[in-house]
């Protein structure tokens, strides 16, 4: 049977005390939240902390999601369930829904949270891809303050975050454009697994070409991708099949899948190319239904 090697444990009562607690642990201590990816590594021994910081009486402070006018802000410790069931959060942006419903198991979606699933930075995460294709920004919280980080600098390599060793990230913000809509898809080995490669897109229309557009891709890179030069290719265009090619050419060559039990790296190209042409198909078709309503 697989089990961790010793450790202490901790049980922060809030975000400053756990905070003092990483100070005071130093190095050797880790956050725990749902503990879904954490635990697993920590069994195989791919992660050895000596101290363990329980955050999950956090839940009251950093469990929330608040869709304001022109943002949304969703606590760290929201939970994966929260997220799908959350009706208002969906219907700005159904992307959060799209993922949620390919996401592990009902087991794993009721402890999960969007803060663990976010700083434990696999390169296969789902809301990863999600918040990079929205242009998330993360609150991160240390005994010196607040700082605020795009997605961009939030990951910086496979399981590597600009979470200081001290801090906690405690929130997400999202800004909301209208009109513009979002979707998500993956294709995996079996339900509830990790994507062979996932694709996250987000549009937003003025009349009848697009003001904006971006793309999110998981599991083709040593972190979730998001491709500017989509972006580029697409705005002042009209929403048609012929821009949906484009971009899925530019995502195919852009991405670096490796060879792997997943798949080949041509296939991965061939279902980065596939994938976001259907999710920017998706999520034009919403911003024309939402703008018709």
């Amino acid at each position: 049977m697989q089990v961790p090697a010793p450790f202490e444990y901790a049980r922060a009562t809030s975000v400053d005390h756990a905070i003092a607690l990483l100070e005071r642990l130093g190095d050797e201590a880790r956050v725990v939240a749902g503990g879904h990816s954490l635990l697993p590594m920590m069994k195989l021994r791919l992660a050895n902390p000596e101290y363990l910081v329980d955050i999950n009486d956090l839940h009251d402070e950093l469990g929330y999601v608040a869709v304001e006018e022109r943002e949304v802000r969703i606590g760290a410790m929201t939970r994966h369930r929260e997220l799908l069931e959350n009706d208002e959060l969906n219907a700005v942006f159904p992307i959060f829904r799209d993922a949620e419903r390919v996401i592990a198991d009902v087991p794993v979606r009721n402890r999960g949270t969007l803060g663990g699933a976010l700083c434990q930075a696999d390169p296969s995460e789902d809301l990863s891809s999600v918040c990079t294709t929205l242009d998330a920004r993360c609150v991160i919280r240390g005994s010196a303050g607040e700082r605020v980080v795009s997605m961009d600098d939030f990951h910086r390599g496979p399981y590597q975050t600009a979470v200081g060793q001290a801090e906690v990230l405690t929130e997400v913000r999202i800004p909301v454009r209208e009109p513009g809509s979002s979707a998500y898809t993956k294709v995996d080995r079996r339900a509830g697994d990790w994507a062979v490669v996932a694709v996250g897109a987000a549009v937003w229309l003025d009349g009848e070409v697009i003001a904006d557009a971006r793309v999110g891709l998981a599991a083709v890179g040593p972190n979730t991708t998001g491709i500017p030069e989509i972006s580029e290719a697409l705005r002042g265009r009209r929403p048609d099949e012929e821009a949906w090619r484009v971009a899925g050419e530019i995502a195919a060559r852009s991405c670096t899948p490796v060879t792997d039990g997943r798949g080949t790296e041509d296939y991965k190209r061939h279902l980065a190319d596939e994938l976001t042409r259907r999710t920017l198909r998706t999520a034009a078709r919403r911003v024309a239904e939402q703008v018709g309503r």
